[in-house]
């Protein structure tokens, strides 16, 4: 598939048009697939680009093998979130949830119930549920195989997590097991999900726009360059600097088909793409 470019640029300006959009690109998700080996970066332009983990981390890499092997466009707006399921990419940013197989990458259905844009994404772990959460302030949870909404929590009406400075829109979401983890406008917090409670308060001001759960952690990224990493306690363990001025998607890739390839990824207010082979530092980085 083709790169998505607007036909009203002729060919002789391509190269041209391309650099201005890197220079004013921000990523705002990542994913990888279910085999590992490839890492899914949505911007803001609404395009979805797929890279070749296994083909960037070979010792036989080339420039060229940090490039996207294809890129398509995904929604007229920014790619907010993405998570991928064992046959699925699902992308969300426009009010819609998409899902596209990833052996064809093709259209295949929507879930409707924001009231506003939706900014992320995240999948319950041995069930066929996506969480949601959106400009609306509400997490809202779906069942996949009904596409049917089955749970709302409106974080921004309980109190110890209510911002009404920063507004009422989630930013980012992760979840493991019964717990969940979510925040924005409102504080970063843990909630326990079943019973809708939210347990623990991260101590920090600035809005996170990606958060991930990594074995005994918690990690998440927002306004600045570092990779924040949290005990489930509340307890700040250790700020890792990216390239980026402003990270806003981390993605960790565990897929066991390609333990080679196992990384966390991280991305922003630039056309990098980060990569960490361990916790403590990034080894190098990938570009649209």
């Amino acid at each position: 598939m083709e790169r998505a470019v607007p036909h009203a640029v002729p060919l002789g300006q391509m190269e041209v048009f391309q650099a201005l959009q890197r220079l004013h690109m921000t990523i705002f998700s990542q994913s990888v697939s279910p085999c590992g080996k490839f890492l899914a970066a949505g911007n803001n332009y609404g395009q979805i680009a797929i890279f070749s983990l296994s083909a960037a981390l070979s010792s036989e890499a080339k420039e060229e093998s940090k490039k996207p092997v294809v890129t398509f466009q995904a929604h007229d707006g920014p790619v907010y979130s993405m998570v991928s399921t064992d046959r699925h990419l699902l992308s969300a940013g426009d009010g819609e949830v998409k899902a596209w197989l990833w052996a064809e990458i093709l259209k295949k259905r929507a879930l409707r119930g924001h009231t506003d844009y939706v900014h992320c994404l995240a999948l319950r772990e041995r069930s066929p549920e996506v969480l949601s959460g959106g400009e609306d302030g509400a997490v809202r949870l779906w069942d996949l195989r009904t596409a049917k909404e089955v749970q709302t929590i409106e974080v921004y009406k309980h109190e110890e997590c209510s911002r009404p400075h920063n507004g009422r829109w989630i930013s980012c979401l992760a979840t493991d097991s019964d717990w969940m983890v979510c925040g924005g406008g409102p504080a970063l917090t843990l909630w326990h999900l079943r019973s809708s409670t939210p347990t623990t308060i991260f101590p920090i001001r600035v809005p996170q726009k990606h958060v991930t759960f990594y074995q005994d952690l918690i990690l998440s990224a927002g306004q600045g360059r570092c990779v924040n990493q949290w005990q489930l306690s509340g307890e700040l363990k250790a700020q890792v600097p990216g390239s980026s001025p402003g990270l806003l998607s981390l993605s960790l890739n565990q897929q066991p088909a390609a333990p080679e390839c196992k990384v966390l990824t991280a991305a922003g207010n630039s056309s990098r793409v980060d990569v960490f082979t361990n916790l403590g530092y990034r080894a190098f980085s990938l570009s649209f």
